[in-house]
């Protein structure tokens, strides 16, 4: 038999997956059909967005320890909601945000009115009329001053002597909304209390919260939320969890606080774990302008932050979050069934004293 050409063998393989036919389009499609066209495609994000919702049921199969990183300000789109459905079904463990989400989400569990806007107003005439925008969403400076009374009085009321973590103080304030808000099946601050999903925020003075935080200390009745031990409690998750994966929507510092998880488990404490075992991300950023939010799994595969396997364990979607996220999330539920809870915000005090048992050995 004649040896096959170089030529060939290159054709071989790199013209070794499916055609690619006309996408077709029926009546009554649901949610997986519309990914398994896109999959069988497998074209520009369409494609990714198929590999990302296939990835994250491969997760859920593994019982991976499933982080969710968010950015920006997603929840007054209502995301909330998918973020609650994911909880309930058991396929978010625990939750790295901003300040802003948890602060907009409390808006709903309040029953303070987030409206639909738009972007295309003057700017100068919401100012005089006591209206703030984000982007094409509208709330009142009645809305701001009630939801800052209320965390407020649940910092007041805290009786921690010592230093809290984010998650602590987060648990705090979503059992306060279970107890106390007219609306807090609204919440996802209060869900996640509810299933002792830990929330932290990686930057918590950047922010609402922690700007009410500040001015009580101004007044001598503050508490002192300690990130050092959001890094051991989050490290110490991650320390603790056969296999770990991440759903980013968008980047940013969030998505690091996650990803450095690896690095300060290999880096400093010498426990190499390999990176994480799984990363899907949501994000309209470039990774060529070298933003935190486009970083590419290939680049954190260079810092130990991503397992480098030959299975293909990560996708980036380039794609606006309020678009791919609900896709990933129906998929997911619409796939698979509720898996049983990890409720690791009740087991932190104790993965935090294994790890520290073994830094000490």
């Amino acid at each position: 038999m004649p040896k096959k050409s170089k030529q060939y063998q290159l054709k071989h393989k790199y013209l070794c997956k499916p055609r690619i036919m006309p996408q077709t389009l029926k009546r009554g499609m649901k949610v997986k059909d519309l990914v398994d066209e896109y999959s069988r495609s497998g074209a520009f994000n369409a494609g990714r967005l198929a590999e990302a919702c296939k990835l994250f049921c491969y997760m859920i199969d593994e019982d991976a320890t499933i982080g969710l990183t968010l950015s920006g300000a997603m929840s007054p789109t209502g995301m909330g909601g998918i973020l609650m459905t994911l909880m309930e079904n058991g396929f978010i463990d625990f939750i790295i945000s901003t300040g802003a989400n948890l602060y907009h989400d409390l808006h709903f569990s309040l029953n303070l009115p987030v409206h639909q806007g738009d972007f295309r107003v003057d700017d100068t005439e919401l100012y005089r009329a006591g209206i703030e925008r984000i982007y094409d969403i509208f709330i009142t400076d009645e809305i701001l001053l009630k939801t800052d009374k209320f965390i407020q009085d649940v910092a007041h009321g805290i009786a921690e002597s010592g230093p809290v973590s984010t998650a602590d103080f987060h648990y705090i304030l979503g059992k306060a909304v279970l107890a106390d808000a007219p609306l807090p099946h609204l919440s996802f601050v209060a869900q996640a209390a509810k299933h002792q999903v830990p929330i932290f925020v990686s930057s918590p003075g950047d922010s609402s919260i922690g700007m009410n935080l500040s001015y009580l200390k101004l007044k001598g009745k503050g508490i002192v939320v300690d990130t050092d031990l959001d890094v051991l409690q989050s490290t110490a998750i991650i320390f603790s969890s056969k296999k770990n994966g991440v759903l980013s929507i968008g980047g940013g510092s969030p998505k690091n606080f996650y990803m450095q998880t690896q690095p300060t488990l290999a880096q400093i404490l010498d426990i190499n774990k390999g990176g994480h075992d799984y990363f899907i991300q949501v994000t309209t950023d470039a990774p060529h302008w070298g933003g935190l939010s486009g970083a590419t799994p290939s680049e954190a595969i260079s810092w130990g932050k991503i397992r480098s396997k030959e299975i293909k364990n990560h996708v980036v979607v380039y794609c606006d979050a309020t678009i791919a996220v609900p896709l990933i999330a129906s998929y997911a539920i619409s796939e698979r069934k509720p898996r049983k809870k990890k409720y690791l915000y009740k087991h932190l005090p104790d993965y935090v004293t294994h790890l520290k048992k073994y830094v000490k050995k």
